[in-house]
């Protein structure tokens, strides 16, 4: 199933079915190339007695500069879709096209994980700046461009302290850090809030939402949580349960800049949290069943 094309800002009707909100915004913009165009995906893991399939016929265009978020029951293939998307995993069939970067200096693409991905032997300072380290950046300079994103993250007290000392969610602040830092044209997230407590989730969805009105990179964003993704996406991909499909491609016309806090206080941000889980729930249910 194919999504429809669509760009920040678009106006829409007042909220109603996903499916006509969907609609709504089919045929827009048909004549701007998508910075990420995914067509066909399949995607198979050898397993006994048969191999496993996690995507089957996935599509799914995204907008240069679009924000999207991706919910699905555990065991869709959201992670798995994003790691075809940034080059870690190889697809059985389909094809994946990505433009090139705005700015030739930058990297394509970067990618948060749900788990940090951080080198225990190095510094959270060292930790957050290899990414520049690796293209070349003078140390004074890494350190300068780190530095407002160790203060974004909560953590420039801790800028010499190793892994082992920090807690988890302090861990998975300073992945977060080292992916804003080398400013990626696509950045690509795996639950990046999923290991922080309540405040620090909102501090930083706030902070994302900041950044990303500051330079419109395109985002790729996994979540379970149906309150973050009206947050901070344009759109909402809504996928079925195993194997992995798009079931519903929901818009989200909340004006930006967006307030999370106050955001949620929206009343359309009710119906709209409802419309989506009545989209979801069988999703859930489904996947549920089949682990039981």
């Amino acid at each position: 199933m194919a999504s429809p094309d669509v760009l920040p800002g678009a106006v829409l009707p007042e909220v109603g079915t996903p499916t006509a909100l969907a609609g709504a915004m089919a045929d827009q913009h048909s004549d701007i190339p998508p910075r990420i165009s995914v067509k066909h995906l399949r995607k198979e893991f050898d397993a006994k007695p048969s191999p496993l399939v996690a995507l089957d016929d996935f599509s799914l265009d995204i907008a240069e500069g679009e924000f999207i978020c991706v919910l699905g029951p555990s065991g869709c293939g959201k992670s798995t879709a994003l790691r075809i998307i940034a080059g870690l995993e190889k697809c059985t069939a389909g094809q994946l096209t990505i433009s090139a970067p705005r700015e030739a200096s930058r990297p394509s693409s970067a990618m948060v994980f749900q788990e940090h991905s951080l080198f225990p032997w190095l510094t959270v300072m060292q930790n957050v700046t290899y990414g520049l380290e690796m293209r070349g950046i003078a140390k004074k300079e890494r350190v300068a461009a780190a530095e407002p994103f160790l203060k974004m993250v909560g953590l420039a007290k801790f800028r010499d302290h190793y892994p082992h000392q920090l807690s988890g969610g302090m861990k998975q602040r300073v992945s977060l850090a080292r992916a804003f830092v080398i400013r990626p044209d696509i950045l690509l997230m795996d639950e990046p809030f999923a290991a922080l407590d309540a405040q620090n989730k909102l501090i930083l969805q706030e902070e994302l939402l900041r950044l990303w009105e500051a330079d419109r990179k395109t985002i790729v964003f996994i979540t379970h949580a149906i309150d973050e993704a009206l947050a901070l996406s344009d759109r909402i991909v809504i996928m079925t349960a195993s194997p992995g499909r798009i079931k519903e491609v929901i818009p989200v016309t909340f004006a930006r800049p967006r307030h999370v806090a106050e955001l949620r206080a929206d009343p359309k941000f009710g119906e709209l949290y409802l419309a989506i889980w009545r989209v979801l729930e069988d999703e859930v249910r489904a996947a549920r069943a089949r682990t039981e």
